[in-house]
């Protein structure tokens, strides 16, 4: 048995039952390879079967998958979509990336911009930053919502602001389950001293300097309450249909393994299967063979 089989989905799963504490959960734990060659192998290996299921899913037409990654600045998002998706059919994969709305997208309800960018079924779509962002950052920074032209009565009642967008994003959520996509969602649970060394990184490495901007340090400087926002949002949210997973990410290479188990298992947890083919249809099969077979 390989190392990455002892991966169990489960411990990482929060599902609303439990109330989350974050700091409670671990941003390192020991490694699900012995060395680089053996993750390579087991990423390989996993990869390959989630390509068979997603061309499964493809072909069978009445499910999608959504997969959310949220986290702090620094985690890995960008490369564990990279790593667990390199090898996957670019035809049945949906990615996008949400940074700051435009114009038009703020004149509009806060999910309207992602709704817009659902996955099609028998595709697997992702979200690098989601609707969670409206729960996140702007939580923390509470002056985005000046341009959002809330109604006073909202702007005014924080309290009500907040559940309520919690309340919606429960109630999207079963909407899609209940027409077919499933909803998984990943928070990279990065630790703070690990975020500084991969700033510098991005410092001391001229190749990776366009990844560091000004704006990262001002951000780190609200690192507690991004993590209350994190932890209130998490257990606002989590249900058995939709959960979330956190998963440490302190060791990159450890966190893509988890998280393609985790999609896997997802995959696997589908009733799918090729479309049947009639015996009608056999038959004009075979024709159609010895007419090529002549020709």
């Amino acid at each position: 048995m390989s190392k990455f089989d002892e991966i169990e989905p489960l411990d990482y799963i929060v599902t609303g039952k439990q109330k989350l504490r974050l700091k409670e959960h671990p941003t390192h734990i020991a490694e699900f390879y012995e060395d680089k060659s053996g993750y390579k192998d087991s990423l390989n290996k996993m990869r390959k079967e989630i390509n068979d299921l997603q061309r499964m899913m493809y072909a069978h037409g009445r499910y999608s998958l959504l997969l959310i990654f949220q986290a702090m600045d620094a985690a890995g998002k960008d490369g564990t979509i990279r790593a667990v998706m390199s090898g996957v059919n670019p035809h049945g994969v949906m990615i996008h990336a949400f940074t700051r709305p435009s114009t038009e997208e703020l004149a509009h309800d806060f999910l309207w911009r992602t709704t817009l960018r659902l996955p099609n079924r028998g595709h697997i779509g992702i979200f690098n930053r989601s609707y969670y962002e409206e729960v996140l950052v702007a939580r923390v920074h509470p002056a985005i919502l000046e341009k959002q032209n809330l109604p006073n009565e909202l702007i005014d009642n924080p309290k009500k602001l907040w559940s309520g967008r919690f309340e919606s994003i429960c109630d999207f959520e079963k909407h899609m389950e209940r027409n077919g996509t499933r909803v998984v969602k990943f928070f990279l649970h990065l630790g703070y001293e690990e975020q500084r060394k991969r700033f510098l990184e991005r410092i001391d490495k001229p190749h990776k300097n366009w990844k560091f901007e000004d704006g990262d340090i001002r951000e780190r400087r609200h690192w507690e309450q991004f993590q209350d926002a994190y932890e209130e949002t998490i257990n606002s949210t989590a249900t058995p249909q939709a959960p979330w997973y956190v998963v440490p990410a302190d060791d990159k290479k450890n966190m893509r393994l988890i998280v393609a188990r985790i999609l896997l298992e997802q995959l696997r947890s589908l009733d799918m299967h090729y479309p049947h083919v009639s015996d009608e249809r056999r038959e004009e099969l075979k024709r159609d063979r010895k007419l090529l077979e002549n020709d």
